[in-house]
Formats: C-alpha cells, sequence, structure tokens
C-alpha cells in the first residue's frame, strides 16, 4: 500500500514537471517569435504603380561577387493583406511575391525644386 502510494506521488510529481516545461516552451516559443518579427525587414508600404527590385535567393551561378541578386525595376500591380504583392515585369507578365523580398526603386527623377546646389570655388 504505501508503494502505491510512493508510485502515485512520483507520477504527479512527473506530471507537475512536464506541465511546467511545457509552460516554459510556450514563453519560449512566444518570445522567440517576437524577437523574429522585430527583425524582419522591408518596405511594406507599398502602392499600385511604385517601381520595385526583387530579391534573387535563387540565384545559385558563380557569377562573382559583382553580380547582383536585385532584378527589376518591376511595377507594383496589386497589394495584398499580409505582405503578398503582385507585381508586372516589363513583358506584361505578372505573379504574386512576398513583399519582404522587394525593395522601393528610386530611378533618380527626383523633384529638381527641392535640391538646393552649392556651387564649391575650386
Amino acid at each position: 500500500m504505501a508503494a502505491a502510494k510512493n508510485r502515485f506521488m512520483e507520477l504527479n510529481e512527473l506530471a507537475e514537471l512536464r506541465d511546467g516545461a511545457y509552460e516554459n516552451t510556450q514563453i519560449y516559443k512566444e518570445r522567440t517569435k517576437k524577437w523574429h518579427d522585430s527583425k524582419l525587414r522591408g518596405d511594406t508600404n507599398f502602392k499600385i504603380g511604385d517601381k520595385v527590385l526583387l530579391f534573387n535567393s535563387r540565384l545559385r551561378l558563380h557569377l562573382g561577387k559583382q553580380k547582383s541578386k536585385w532584378s527589376g525595376p518591376l511595377v507594383v500591380k496589386i497589394v495584398y493583406p499580409y505582405g503578398a504583392v503582385e507585381i508586372t515585369d516589363k513583358n506584361g507578365s505578372s505573379f504574386k511575391v512576398n513583399g519582404q523580398k522587394l525593395k522601393r526603386y528610386y530611378d533618380g527623377s527626383a523633384d529638381m525644386e527641392d535640391n538646393e546646389f552649392v556651387e564649391l570655388d575650386g
């Protein structure tokens, strides 16, 4: 009878340890998700008609260190919720990509009125 009670107490202790370990793993998962989400980069405020560059992570050819992995410019066609973006290339074909693989393309056509030019005497 005493052995049965002792075994029952040991099983209860194991169940409590297991429950504590489960709670700790849930806390760990929440913290790592929060940290991971804080490290995500990327511009998520794309508008229809914006020019963007697409990161090509599948470029496995050894073309040298100076080869750019960014292709484009492409044009944003539709912005979906949760970060999906549909883009169109210069041939007119469109496809969906994750918004984190895009960055805004600036073609250099800045407003000349806002810039101040300072001449340096040489």
